[in-house]
């Protein structure tokens, strides 16, 4: 990690897969680190932390500064914790200081900061499917969780095979619709959103402007094809690739 381009990880995986062991242990280790004392590694380079942050904000943070944050807005209602995550992980982005920050969530929406905020990487707890099965395979790789495995996990603790069922269908509908026109993450938009985040267009009209309609498709629609000649048909061709195609592609 570091301040330039690495600086704030979201950490995504199931419960029960190790994202809650895997902050203790980087918080413990940079601890032992800065005492002079051996860690747990064939070899590690661990720079200075000059203080150590869990489940706060980054406002009296430093750039020397380890945030560890586990489920920030866990415990509220869905969408009031997650605003509350993004607000948060924004503001330790675009906060005057840049402090190395690792946040593990539930909350896989998170993981699109990672394609509008320049210093936000993607890590997932490694997982296994076997058919409807999952196995933790507690290793850390780069890259987002392709998803939460909530249902996978309620599946686990013995949630009927209806319910399973049932979730599934709810969850493709909540995910649909998840980026704007603008291929922007919905959540990002706003007059307070980091400029990174507002993609070409800060506002995004509620209403789609009309489509102008295609001239070739217009003429297609006309055609009345029972009545045309091969020859008619042929010379009509050859006038919309006359009109499509750039000069010196027609031949």
């Amino acid at each position: 990690m570091d301040s330039e381009t690495n600086q704030l990880v979201i950490l995504t995986g199931p419960n029960m897969a190790g994202k809650s062991t895997y902050l203790r242990q980087i918080g413990l280790i940079t601890v032992l680190a800065q005492m002079g004392s051996w860690v747990p590694a064939e070899s590690a380079t661990i720079g200075i932390v000059d203080r150590l942050f869990t489940r706060v904000g980054a406002s009296d943070s430093t750039n020397r500064s380890l945030v560890l944050l586990d489920e920030i807005g866990r415990g509220t209602a869905t969408f009031d914790g997650l605003a509350i995550a993004w607000a948060v992980s924004e503001h330790i982005h675009e906060g005057g200081a840049k402090p190395l920050t690792v946040f593990a969530t539930h909350y896989h929406e998170l993981t699109e900061l990672e394609a509008i905020l320049p210093r936000v990487k993607n890590y997932s707890i490694e997982v296994k499917e076997y058919g409807d099965e999952i196995v933790f395979l507690k290793r850390v790789k780069e890259g987002p969780s392709d998803r939460s495995y909530g249902i996978h996990v309620g599946r686990l603790a013995g949630l009927p095979d209806r319910v399973v069922r049932r979730a599934k269908e709810i969850l493709a509908n909540l995910e649909a619709g998840e980026w704007s026109a603008d291929q922007v993450p919905t959540l990002a938009t706003g007059e307070l959103a980091p400029k990174a985040a507002q993609g070409p267009s800060a506002q995004i009209s509620l209403i789609a402007a009309e489509a102008k309609p295609d001239p070739l498709v217009e003429a297609l629609s006309e055609l009345d094809l029972d009545a045309m000649t091969p020859r008619e048909a042929q010379t009509w061709l050859y006038h919309w690739r006359k009109r499509i195609l750039p000069r010196g592609s027609q031949d």
